[in-house]
């Protein structure tokens, strides 16, 4: 797919590398050096669309000042059929182009071109890349911590498949270990206490105390009345965990569909304990000489490896630990089944465990490439609501949970508020996801994309269709607003490369509320219906264009584009 601003890019380097051959073929740049340098976008685009820095680069080889190489350049730049209007040299030997009509003409005609896969990219050349994300502990309703992770996993495996990598997205189940044996301990509580009474049975002090697990305890009660009351506590727990945990999924798949997330597969916990494959890492540890005994424990060397903490492996009841059971699940998605990246999204609580495990995982302990496993840590969430905190907490029973979130909040505002940089904290306004005016990102937005559908309709029902760009003169669209909207429509690749290098889906938020922002700017100073044709032909046009690039981008991130509000 096309980039015009990388085209422009390698254009500009293009026209400075003849325009330097022609000088130093007449002797007013020395001969035999090499032309380096680059065209970057600067911080004031009043200065020009590109300024290119290659006569501040070649200063030290060519032994002149920038100012003189940049004249030099310039006298011998040839901008004729060129993407460029003008070029002046400009500070301390900048040289600044500024677009012609070509390129606004040829970024629309992408546009138009590609339609639904504008902004996609093959920079990932295919790479196998899996991005696990939520993995919820399957014990409870899913939280807004996972809401946050939910969205920031799904947009950015979105913006990876967007730049050209083979994408796949996995839910860790942890379906086994102390976290499920406590579960099935609460259920049994609430279960005695339903048959028994309240009173009858103590309830575990770091139990879960959700609603949701009386409700499990109580189906389970409805389903076969007391007949557990006799039964051994193991052998009842036992029951409980088969009954639950599956109820559990089930009910986290529901809520993740409804959220608009899907995942290639949901990977068992236990699978890996049943191969063998949890065992065998370990034995490979030991036998490689990783590993000691302490107190009955078995303990992973991982001070020696660089790490700030040795780390349990198999604690002296015989039973592996979460560390042994993650060495093996990454092992398993490198080594079995050949993913080239893997991207774990995790939360801010998990930043030195994501430290400490990535040591492990590419020491010679294991060796997995260290650029090959990499890590999203998000920050917090808060949600106010009238300027007061919402209480999130898990385990009180009064969380508030991601179904309740969107019994209250829409999909759409819940997914673009959740997607805001990963790297900072998150203060969610349920007030302000709700309301509908132009303080509301999302609304502003989804608007932009409103209005213009609705712009199309009424020009359409006074006989004016959007035309093929070839039967559009776009050399009519000269007003800053309407030059300003087509240079952020061409950003989208771009954006979407940066997005997936530096794993921050936000960007796209941001992209996106900026392009609404200059469209009705554009569409407040440019009149549309009763301009002369060739002019409402090409702001037609532009709006059409600015129409297909909202929704790519709002696709992206699982808003939808509503053609009316």
């Amino acid at each position: 797919m096309i980039d015009m601003m990388d085209t422009a890019r390698l254009q500009i380097d293009e026209l400075m590398r003849s325009a330097y051959a022609k000088a130093a073929e007449k002797g007013t740049l020395p001969e035999g050096k090499t032309l380096i340098g680059a065209a970057e976008v600067p911080r004031d685009r009043q200065n020009g669309d590109f300024a290119a820095t290659h006569a501040m680069a070649g200063a030290k080889e060519f032994r002149m000042a920038p100012k003189a190489i940049a004249s030099a350049l310039l006298e011998e730049l040839d901008l004729e059929g060129s993407y460029f209007d003008s070029a002046v040299v400009a500070g301390p030997g900048f040289i600044n182009f500024t677009f012609g009509s070509r390129w606004y003409e040829e970024v629309l005609a992408a546009i138009e071109k590609y339609g639904d896969d504008y902004g996609r990219s093959d920079v990932g050349h295919g790479e196998k890349v899996m991005v696990e994300f939520v993995s919820a502990n399957p014990t409870g309703p899913m939280t807004i911590g996972n809401a946050r992770g939910g969205v920031l996993g799904d947009t950015l495996a979105s913006v990876l498949d967007m730049a050209g990598y083979n994408v796949w997205r996995e839910f860790y189940v942890n379906d086994a270990g102390n976290q499920v044996d406590l579960f099935g301990r609460s259920i049994e509580a609430r279960y005695l206490q339903i048959c028994l009474g309240e009173d009858a049975v103590e309830f575990p002090d770091n139990g879960y105390h959700g609603d949701d697990i009386k409700d499990l305890a109580r189906m389970i009660y409805e389903k076969d009345g007391d007949r557990y009351v006799s039964v051994p506590s193991e052998e009842r727990i036992a029951a409980f965990v088969e009954f639950g945990l599956p109820y559990n999924i089930e009910l986290m798949k529901k809520h993740l569909e409804r959220y608009r997330i899907r995942f290639d597969k949901w990977f068992l916990e236990s699978d890996l304990h049943k191969s063998g494959y949890v065992e065998d890492t370990v034995r490979l540890l030991t036998e490689n000489g990783y590993t000691y005994e302490k107190d009955g424990a078995l303990w992973l060397k991982n001070t020696a490896l660089g790490a700030d903490k040795d780390e349990v492996l198999r604690r002296s009841n015989g039973f592996y630990t979460y560390y042994a059971v993650d060495i093996a699940y990454h092992r398993n998605k490198f080594l079995v089944r050949g993913f080239d990246r893997v991207i774990d999204v995790w939360g801010a609580d998990h930043h030195g465990h994501a430290i400490r495990f990535k040591v492990t995982m590419t020491s010679p302990a294991v060796g997995i490439s260290p650029d090959k496993l990499d890590f999203l840590i998000m920050q917090m969430v808060r949600l106010t609501r009238d300027g007061e905190t919402v209480k999130v907490s898990k385990r009180t029973g009064k969380a508030l949970t991601l179904n309740d979130l969107l019994d209250e909040i829409s999909v759409d505002a819940c997914r673009f508020f959740f997607n805001a940089k990963p790297d900072t904290h998150l203060e969610f306004d349920l007030g302000l996801a709700v309301r509908q005016d132009s303080e509301n990102p999302v609304y502003y937005v989804q608007y932009a994309h409103a209005r213009i559908c609705s712009l199309i309709a009424a020009l359409k029902a006074d006989g004016h269709e959007v035309a093929d760009i070839s039967q559009v003169d776009t050399s009519v669209l000269t007003a800053p607003e309407e030059l300003e909207v087509v240079k952020q429509l061409a950003l989208l690749p771009e954006e979407i490369k940066l997005a997936a290098r530096d794993y921050d889906p936000s960007r796209i938020n941001r992209y996106v509320i900026e392009l609404a922002a200059r469209f009705h700017r554009f569409y407040n100073a440019c009149r549309i219906k009763g301009e002369e044709d060739a002019v409402l032909a090409a702001r037609l046009k532009l709006a059409d264009c600015v129409r297909i690039v909202i929704a790519n981008a709002l696709r992206i991130v699982g808003v939808t584009a509503p053609e009316k509000m």
